[in-house]
């Protein structure tokens, strides 16, 4: 009996063997068999599906300006529009600055990331213990400008002397000193030293007989009022030799340490926005205005803002590779004249003080 069980069972599972190669068979009668040449399309899927990784996250980053939106800042804005920071993997948020925002403090607090500020002040938080690192800089000269009416009398520097001359306070203030200097006159006995508004409203007025301008901004308010050229005298700080390196972008020492990819990554797509904004201006004015307060500026002044900007950002001479970069001697001149005037106790140690890897592997 247990012998004829056995015999059964083998039996059956040969049955059931030959069922399911018959079902199979039939089960692909119809199917036209792929040529030995033609491509297997599920391989090919399944093998793309496994190579390309998902889509990873864009690293939020925040960059804090040192104004409200202007051109001052277009290589910023272009960057974002143009999707030059989202090519990086970065997701930018541009903040707006004003009269009250302490760059190196939003930094410093975590607030932003990177910072808009000038290379002076930079210097000034350092020595009073700001653990700060500038990473680009954006203006190479200096953007200064005296300028006098042709009917105060004042052709020439000396004429100065016992005339009212205006001043913005905190560090734009060593500038102005060191013009004096330069120029034989004693700012504390030879001049009136004005506090001056943000804006000309007191050169206007006649309240001041000498008004401290940018040659990207004020200057050119007072041409848009009316004025000609040829009927100022200008002078220039840069010509002076004593102009000092103005706007920088600025990061904390630790969140640097700790992000450096993340660093380099946003100096390379602002570097780009900047020499794309220099060589297409009316678009990127046009992307400019997108942020401005309306209202607040027309885009006339923001097209004279930018080709202002462009010739500091990139002064003739300079290639793309160039622009963002450190030059030795401005550097240099800034941090004398900063010793001079005490606006630092102790010479910086620029090998920390600035970090120009950054720029130098963006541009890899």
């Amino acid at each position: 009996m247990k012998q004829r069980n056995r015999t059964l069972q083998t039996m059956s599972f040969a049955l059931l063997a030959f069922m399911l190669l018959f079902a199979a068979a039939c089960g692909n009668s119809n199917e036209t068999p792929p040529a030995e040449d033609d491509p297997k399309p599920a391989e090919g899927a399944a093998a793309e599906a496994t190579d390309k990784p998902a889509d990873a996250p864009l690293a939020k980053v925040k960059i804090q300006l040192k104004w409200v939106p202007q051109a001052q800042f277009a290589g910023i804005f272009v960057a974002k529009e143009k999707g030059f920071y989202e090519e990086e993997g970065l997701d930018v948020e541009i903040i707006p600055g004003g009269p009250d925002v302490v760059i190196e403090q939003q930094i410093v607090n975590g607030a932003a990331d990177i910072g808009v500020t000038s290379f002076d002040s930079l210097l000034v938080n350092r020595d009073n213990g700001l653990p700060l690192v500038s990473v680009a800089q954006i203006l190479q000269q200096s953007s200064y400008r005296f300028v006098a009416g042709k009917e105060s009398g004042i052709d020439e520097p000396a004429k100065m002397k016992g005339k009212k001359v205006g001043m913005w306070t905190g560090s734009q203030q060593f500038q102005v000193l060191a013009f004096m200097e330069k120029n034989g006159l004693d700012p504390k006995k030879d001049v009136e030293l004005v506090k001056q508004g943000f804006t000309m409203d007191q050169f206007f007025n006649k309240q001041l007989d000498v008004a401290i301008s940018t040659i990207y901004n004020e200057y050119h308010v007072v041409l848009e009022s009316g004025v000609k050229e040829e009927d100022l005298y200008v002078y220039d700080f840069e010509d002076a030799g004593i102009g000092m390196l103005e706007d920088t972008l600025v990061v904390k020492e630790d969140w640097l340490k700790n992000n450096r990819e993340l660093a380099v990554k946003a100096i390379k797509a602002t570097m780009k926005g900047w020499n794309y904004a220099i060589a297409n201006q009316p678009e990127s004015v046009d992307i400019v205005m997108k942020a401005v307060t309306e209202g607040s500026t027309t885009k006339e002044h923001q097209t004279t803002m930018l080709m202002e900007m462009a010739k500091l950002v990139k002064p003739e001479g300079f290639t793309e590779a160039q622009v963002g970069s450190f030059v030795d001697e401005a550097v240099q001149r800034t941090v004398d004249i900063s010793l001079k005037y005490e606006l630092i106790k102790k010479a910086p140690d620029l090998a920390v003080a600035i970090d120009k890897t950054i720029l130098e592997d963006a541009l890899k």
